[in-house]
């Protein structure tokens, strides 16, 4: 009987931890409106809001905004229920490396975040900011 119920818990386990390991955040794919507020310690005035379009599906689930010139590489993602979080490294023609750490929570068709970042410039001091995003779906990609 012990054995039995072993045997069948080990099944349970066994069909259910598939389903919870590929669980997806609740995020709908398409073309995505990120608006992106930037906070700089020291900066005199505030930065006003930016605003840029992506296509983000489940295997391309991190919001960002590449820039040109750059060589991005993502360290680390992962998922955790509706959370994503990240850590990407940049680097520059003119070796300005960059990192980044992120978290968004989808809900749909929005999502909220914020991701923090760290430029360092050869003979400068290091500079942070932290951008505070919003997203919401607007439709299909193209």
């Amino acid at each position: 009987m012990f054995i039995r119920s072993i045997f069948v818990i080990l099944i349970a386990i066994s069909f259910l931890s598939p389903s919870l390991s590929f669980a997806e955040p609740d995020m709908r794919e398409g073309l995505w409106e990120i608006t992106a507020k930037i906070d700089m310690p020291g900066m005199p005035m505030q930065m006003p809001a930016m605003t840029h379009t992506q296509c983000i599906t489940k295997k391309d689930i991190i919001p960002q905004k590449p820039e040109k010139n750059q060589d991005c590489k993502t360290i680390s993602s992962k998922t955790s229920g509706n959370t994503v979080s990240w850590v990407i490294h940049c680097r520059d023609k003119n070796g300005t490396t960059a990192e980044s750490s992120g978290k968004v929570t989808y809900k749909g068709d929005k999502f909220d975040g914020m991701v923090d970042m760290t430029f360092n410039q050869s003979g400068r001091d290091k500079m942070k900011m932290t951008h505070r995003m919003s997203g919401k779906r607007i439709g299909e990609c193209r």
